[in-house]
């Protein structure tokens, strides 16, 4: 027992080295632009540039973007296929696991292939178009993470009594939908919505085989031309990866907490 006891511990401690002593370093380094002392004068850098403004901004828009109509297509989807189509599950679980199969690179050259500037769908002919087609790929990329969460809070309530109760009370469809089930589910719901915030605030290859001004390829850009700026924005976007994690599991705990009370 007592022998578990300490490979258990010694695990524990690997693991936390592992992960923490480069996280430390790299922290460590972004504090030496000042020559001779510790400074955040590589954060000031980073937070004062107008670049990092704009392309953080846009990524945070189209992470809005994303996860509202990603919600908007997941939702429906799951309630359709556990109430009428339990046979199509194994298939729609199927579907939304490609984008873990397929590389991104590939997803993307295929989104140019279909919708260039001389297809039927010209996304790629404007700024509108190409932007619209950044965010189809980001849900894609999320299906896999906004699906399992949400049908995991599906798996915890009673859809088909749900969907009775309103129908015999004179619901129509949108009102079961938006005032039935998505309030039941809003736990899984924003575990996804924190899980495809921390994907598309990090992602660089759609955005920049698609040219957008997004956070990914700046980090990618920052990183090739200074010292000191891209382990700043390293801990930064750790930093925005674990608050999402952090928020998950608070929303977990709330949802439990929430389906126990009586």
């Amino acid at each position: 027992m007592k022998m578990t006891k300490f490979f258990a511990w010694f695990a524990i401690a690997v693991g936390v080295t592992y992960f923490f002593v480069p996280l430390a370093g790299t922290f460590e380094f972004s504090l030496r632009m000042r020559r001779g002392e510790y400074s955040l004068d590589a954060y000031g850098s980073v937070f004062s540039d107008v670049q990092f403004q704009q392309t953080f901004g846009f990524s945070m828009l189209m992470a809005l973007f994303t996860i509202v109509f990603g919600m908007l297509l997941v939702v429906p989807t799951a309630y359709w296929v556990r109430l009428r189509l339990p046979q199509m599950r194994p298939f729609v679980e199927f579907v939304t696991l490609m984008p873990l199969v397929i590389p991104a690179i590939v997803i993307v050259f295929g989104y140019l292939r279909l919708y260039n500037s001389a297809s039927y769908i010209p996304f790629t002919g404007s700024l509108l178009g190409t932007n619209i087609l950044l965010v189809m790929s980001y849900i894609t990329l999320s299906l896999p993470y906004m699906y399992r969460s949400v049908d995991t809070a599906m798996r915890t309530i009673d859809v088909r009594t749900l969907t009775e109760a309103a129908e015999i009370l004179g619901a129509k469809w949108p009102t079961i939908m938006f005032r039935c089930i998505f309030p039941n589910v809003m736990s899984g719901v924003l575990s996804g919505a924190f899980i495809t915030f921390a994907i598309v605030i990090g992602e660089f290859t759609m955005a920049a085989l698609l040219n957008r001004p997004a956070f990914g390829p700046y980090l990618q850009l920052v990183g090739a031309n200074k010292a000191y700026e891209p382990s700043a924005l390293a801990i930064i976007a750790f930093a925005i990866t674990w608050l999402s994690m952090g928020l998950i599991q608070l929303v977990s705990r709330f949802g439990k907490l929430t389906q126990s009370r009586p």
